[in-house]
């Protein structure tokens, strides 16, 4: 089951910068469920740009451990 904090991290993804469920899934796939990994799996396959990163990274600083 997924934590509070990686549901509103995949709601942010598709609502705020438009990455597909495929994506998504695929990201967490290849990040092995680790939330902290997701971002970077989700760049290293091309599915998010750099500029798209930073804002992951941005809105995991705001909305960290805080809100698991």
């Amino acid at each position: 089951m997924p934590s509070q904090r990686q549901t509103l991290l995949i709601e942010f993804l598709q609502t705020d910068l438009a990455v597909s469920s495929e994506a998504i899934a695929m990201g967490m796939r290849k990040a092995e469920q680790a939330t902290n990994l997701l971002p970077m799996a989700l760049w290293q396959y091309g599915l998010v740009t750099t500029e798209q990163l930073s804002q992951i990274f941005d809105w995991l600083e705001e909305f960290g451990p805080a809100a698991s």
